[in-house]
């Protein structure tokens, strides 16, 4: 109300109350008004300091942290080139089969176990590769007597692709019918600046 001591909080409802249950005097339904819009406005603001105040009293969460997937490409490393040995030319073939060209040492891996012939045929080849020979003949035999092939002529061009004879061969080749056939091979062994110590 207009010129009078302001209301606390109990009073004005207690006057809401009464303003609803009563009939206004004439000329009085304006202060009527005024007073609820103003009892309105006080509730909505009181409201909403009370929700700030909740708000405020509450513990903050800790910092979110947000991680985002990114897309990024990876060079990978190039795959080194397996070293694959070259077949021997025709006209070293040739020369090799009508004795122009010199097999200057030989080894026959007949009648044994893989893992005995693996270990002979490599000491075989560092033997001559640190001789300084540069055409050996290595006979596996053809393994056909039972209808088959042989264990070793199908396992020694696997050897001969792995790193320890790699290093020595430079190619093969099988060799011509009087040499052996398909059960034996022609080896050139590489020319090497560095020969290993200990071979005879």
């Amino acid at each position: 109300m207009k010129g009078g001591r302001k209301l606390d909080p109990e009073e004005r409802m207690l006057w809401g109350k009464v303003a609803k249950s009563a009939h206004a005097l004439p000329g009085r339904m304006k202060q009527i008004l005024e007073f609820e819009q103003e009892e309105e406005a006080r509730l909505v603001a009181e409201e909403r300091a009370r929700e700030q105040a909740r708000q405020a009293a509450k513990p903050k969460p800790p910092p979110r942290l947000i991680t985002q997937v990114v897309d990024i490409p990876v060079s990978l490393p190039a795959k080194r080139p397996i070293t694959q040995h070259q077949p021997l030319e025709k006209p070293v073939k040739k020369k090799l089969a009508k004795g122009r060209l010199p097999i200057e040492a030989r080894l026959d891996l007949h009648g044994l176990y893989q893992d005995e012939a693996h270990d002979l045929l490599l000491d075989f080849l560092l033997r001559a590769w640190d001789r300084g020979l540069r055409h050996v003949l290595v006979i596996t035999g053809k393994g056909s007597s039972m209808g088959s092939e042989g264990a070793l002529r199908r396992a020694v061009p696997l050897w001969f692709s792995k790193a320890e004879f790699r290093i020595l061969i430079s190619s093969y080749e099988w060799a011509a019918r009087h040499h052996g056939g398909e059960g034996a091979m022609y080896v050139r062994l590489s020319r090497g600046t560095n020969r290993f110590s200990g071979h005879e």
